[in-house]
């Protein structure tokens, strides 16, 4: 991320000894200093995803329990031996095995009463190479913002973003069994970008910042559009993300941070300022209505795509190499 840009961080005061007295290296550590955790939630996410994976692939035992031509790969594993590749090419389990151990299915969830599938689908792969793609691109975001914003905010965007990015899922694909943590990571990248916006005047070098995560986030939805990928988890992470990012991330005021170093009759009374409380409360207020209308829409057996014909494309673009099936 960009550095601060301090010189614009709402710290200035009218009175010109006091600015005097902030030196360039008390203002470019102020920051850092607040905001610096060690990273320890992000590392047992990726821990718990591998542990949950070999368990799954344990439970798969595909030299007993294959039942198609073609033998099990890389079978000097024994029973975490992958499925035949014309079955899973991602090097997994079975499609059955998934289903078993929380995997995301609008029959099971709505007319079977296993609401828990929103929350267990998150932390299951549909292969070795699914899960070594997530990993890394939760170590290298989540790190990141586990230091900057400690534990507890960053576990409650990725969590929460994954059960968002479930149940946009399950309005709109029906015949499909969806596993991974794409929808808590696409969460986060929707976090840092609101984090940019709702802190916009402590960075410099905001447009190419604002730029570059904007076009991380269109290359990867863009691949989401390719067949057999779930984006509707993808854009539901990231719009619960988004909003989280509002209600979560905002920074305090720089001025509000050195009321201790302030003269007496100089204070900052507002923690935030006036555009980060109205960001605040808007996000809640759309977060709260939306993951309430959509879990309505969900339980009520509603079909996403009966309010929004052109909807299917968002998660696969039928071509001449490739036909869509979006469990419509």
């Amino acid at each position: 991320m960009a550095r601060r840009d301090l010189e614009s961080s709402g710290g200035r005061t009218k009175n010109s000894r006091t600015e005097e007295n902030y030196t360039a290296h008390e203002s470019s550590n102020l920051y850092e200093a607040d905001t610096h955790w060690t990273s320890w939630l992000v590392p047992m996410f990726v821990v718990a995803n591998i542990a949950v994976f070999v368990i799954a692939m344990y439970i798969n035992n595909c030299p007993k329990n294959n039942n198609l031509q073609g033998g099990c790969v890389a079978k000097f594993l024994g029973r975490f031996s992958f499925q035949p590749m014309q079955e899973n090419p991602l090097l997994g389990p079975s499609s059955s095995t998934l289903t078993k151990m929380g995997a995301l299915r609008w029959d099971n969830v709505v007319n079977r009463h296993q609401g828990w599938r929103l929350v267990t689908c998150i932390w299951l792969h549909a292969g070795i190479i699914h899960l070594l793609a997530n990993m890394l691109s939760l170590v290298f975001i989540g790190i990141r913002l586990e230091q900057q914003f400690g534990f507890v905010r960053i576990g409650v965007i990725y969590l929460v973003s994954g059960f968002g990015g479930s149940v946009l899922s399950s309005l709109f694909i029906r015949d499909h069994t969806s596993v991974g943590a794409s929808g808590a990571l696409f969460g986060l990248l929707g976090a840092m970008l609101s984090e940019l916006i709702t802190n916009w005047t402590i960075y410099s070098n905001k447009a190419m910042a604002l730029l570059t995560l904007l076009v991380i986030i269109v290359i990867n939805l863009g691949i989401g559009i390719l067949p057999h990928v779930d984006n509707f988890a993808h854009i539901g992470g990231l719009l619960v993300g988004f909003l989280l990012g509002f209600i979560l991330l905002p920074r305090p005021q720089f001025g509000w941070l050195e009321q201790r170093r302030l003269p007496g009759g100089v204070r900052v009374k507002s923690k935030y300022k006036a555009y980060q409380y109205v960001l605040w409360v808007v996000s809640l207020v759309l977060l709260t209505a939306g993951l309430t209308i959509a879990l309505v829409m969900l339980f009520r057996g509603e079909k996403g795509y009966d309010r929004c014909h052109w909807c299917r494309y968002l998660t696969c673009v039928p071509t001449s190499k490739w036909e869509c099936s979006n469990g419509s």
